[in-house]
């Protein structure tokens, strides 16, 4: 994959994240993807994928600004950064009480790509900014 065709996938992504359109992230990824969650488990395959999106969604209104794209020449690996304005909706297990908090948080995914999809999603942000944040620390 070109290196300008790999931009595009990963902004195509981010997009369909930004609009809240599940089925066209997963379009973008391999059914086979690595999925590397913040401060948690790796998960493997595109349904352990769709499930993560689909609680994630329960609980939390995010959409990323400030969105800068990096890709290598090979177009096998990319990165973006971006801002997370987000919005606390109801209680996940193991987190501060919900009631409406918003948060802004700067974070980052890693990329890989294979035969033309995003095989690998690591994502990284500072938990422990969002907790003080939604807390009212």
């Amino acid at each position: 994959m070109s290196q300008a065709d790999a931009k595009r996938l990963i902004e195509t992504y981010l997009a369909a994240f930004n609009a809240g359109d599940n089925e066209a992230m997963l379009g973008c990824l391999s059914e086979e993807v690595v999925h590397d969650i913040n401060q948690g488990e790796r998960e493997i395959g595109i349904d352990k994928f769709r499930w993560f999106i689909g609680m994630m969604g329960r609980y939390y209104r995010e959409e990323l600004s400030d969105i800068a794209v990096m890709v290598d020449e090979g177009g096998v690996r990319a990165a973006a950064e971006f801002t997370v304005r987000g919005t606390y909706l109801a209680t996940a297990e193991g987190r501060p009480e919900a009631s409406g908090q918003n948060y802004t948080l700067p974070a980052g995914i890693f990329f890989e790509i294979d035969d033309g999809k995003i095989s690998r999603v690591t994502t990284y942000y500072n938990l422990s900014h969002w907790i003080a944040q939604v807390s009212g620390q």
